[in-house]
């Protein structure tokens, strides 16, 4: 299948729609930042659709370098923050620390990525079927690490059968295009969890329903008041 940006377009409408739908079945406030994610997802593809249009010469310099911008800046540091936090929220993990600490690999991955795209203007360029992205200068070897165990990590060790596919099947992916094609790792993975993200939407209806058990409550609501117990 020809990557293009009809395909994209076609990609962030229908997913965007999914985030549109999880956000109906939050019951909690606590879910509003894993049901964001299937719209980030989708809105993330539809911005690639521009930066596809100036690369094919159907939009402008300008329109293509912010579109690159955004894409980028989404990619690498709303990403690897807003994933972990999502799955820090719902409470879905096996260990607080453990959730904690994806945040924290999140962060320190988002602050990597943003030095790199500040040294250097960001560029792209169609490589067959994809887009190739350079975000500023070489990316270290330990970056992506660091950035696939805050965004992979959560979902794999979550307590919810279809976060748990989530996070396999996209560490299938990464694993897989890191091995056979690195230029393409972001533009293609990012269109993977996108696709993916319906089983984001799997997990909040099966919350809503009573199917799954509900596990989102905050850390400080879990505790025992001081002197009492919980009734």
């Amino acid at each position: 299948m020809c990557f293009s940006p009809e395909m994209d377009a076609a990609a962030g409408l229908v997913v965007t729609g999914i985030g549109i739908d999880c956000l109906r079945h939050v019951t909690s406030r606590n879910q509003l930042a894993l049901a964001s994610l299937p719209l980030v997802f989708g809105v993330h593809q539809l911005i690639e659709t521009f930066v596809w249009l100036e690369l094919q010469g159907r939009a402008s310099q300008c329109t293509g370098d912010v579109a690159t911008y955004a894409y980028l800046a989404i990619a690498a540091v709303l990403v690897p923050v807003l994933v972990p936090f999502a799955f820090l929220r719902i409470g879905v993990g096996r260990s607080r620390w453990l959730d904690r600490g994806f945040v924290a690999a999140g962060v320190i991955a988002a602050v990597l990525l943003a030095e790199l795209m500040a040294e250097d203007t960001p560029d792209r360029r169609i490589d067959g079927h994809q887009i190739t992205y350079f975000a500023g200068q070489y990316i270290p070897d330990y970056v992506l690490p660091i950035y696939a165990f805050a965004c992979l990590g959560p979902a794999l060790l979550a307590r919810s059968r279809p976060l748990q596919l989530f996070g396999v099947l996209n560490l299938v992916v990464v694993a897989v295009l890191a091995a056979l094609n690195q230029g393409g790792v972001v533009s293609l993975w990012c269109l993977w969890a996108a696709c993916t993200s319906i089983l984001i939407d799997l997990h909040l209806r099966g919350v809503r329903l009573g199917l799954r058990e509900v596990i989102d409550e905050p850390e400080s609501d879990q505790r025992s008041p001081v002197g009492g117990s919980r009734p």
